[in-house]
């Protein structure tokens, strides 16, 4: 695993995103395995010679099997203010997939009402509303594709449990390495290839519009998709 310092994206008083890696829990759940809160708070914790206990705040989470920007707050304030706004859908998340079939419509908005399931922590799609069911929005974009593969950007308008993965299988797309949502086989790091490209929110504190971009894995088959143009190649973080 690449170290924690390489894969800081942005930093600040206030707020710190890291690229997380595949496999990486954003926090802590039934496996007791360790979070990227605990390694983000030891980094934080040396780095600035803080005694006793640090604070960090998570508004947002990604899937373990997901890669991406992932956001966090160094205060109360600012944790405040973001949990606001990810909750209103003031933050704008971008993410990439790359998919194993081509879509039926190069650019399209799905809409969908989401239902999960807790025993197996999955969640299904449907066309129309049912009981249990939360709607869910977004739109995807088919903007690379390869001899086998298919990159899309998709731009979340609601944050649902596994609401990429579900909308996609929904219209028959599968996630490559995504086994829980139809893909056929699993990826060598035993992630899929759904990474978290951009955030882009006003900040709580200085209020100023930002934009956080995470470049992509050097794993699996990311790397068929780099060089193909300058954002997708230079890509850097920035403010």
């Amino acid at each position: 695993m690449t170290s924690l310092s390489s894969r800081i994206i942005y930093e600040d008083n206030h707020l710190i995103a890291i690229n997380k890696e595949v496999g990486e829990l954003s926090q802590g759940d039934k496996t007791g395995d360790i979070t990227l809160i605990d390694d983000v708070k030891a980094y934080l914790k040396e780095k600035y010679s803080k005694p006793g206990n640090v604070y960090l705040g998570l508004p947002h989470r990604l899937d373990r099997p997901t890669s991406g920007a992932i956001l966090f707050a160094k205060t109360e304030k600012a944790l405040s203010r973001l949990s606001d706004a990810f909750r209103k859908g003031e933050v704008d998340k971008t993410y990439y997939a790359i998919v194993t079939s081509r879509p039926r419509e190069s650019e399209e908005r799905l809409i969908h009402y989401i239902v999960r399931n807790e025993r197996t922590n999955t969640s299904v799609a449907y066309d129309r509303e049912v009981r249990n069911s939360q709607k869910a929005v977004l739109s995807y974009r088919l903007i690379r594709e390869s001899e086998r593969y298919y990159l899309l950007e998709v731009k979340l308008e609601t944050g649902r449990h596994h609401q990429i993965r579900a909308q996609l299988k929904a219209i028959g797309l599968h996630i490559k390495g995504d086994l829980k949502y139809g893909a056929e086989r699993s990826n060598r790091d035993g992630g899929i290839c759904l990474h978290s490209r951009s955030i882009e929110l006003i900040h709580p504190v200085r209020k100023e519009r930002m934009k956080i971009i995470a470049p992509l894995p050097d794993s699996d088959i990311w790397p068929l998709f780099k060089g193909l143009d300058k954002d997708l190649d230079n890509a850097q973080s920035h403010s």
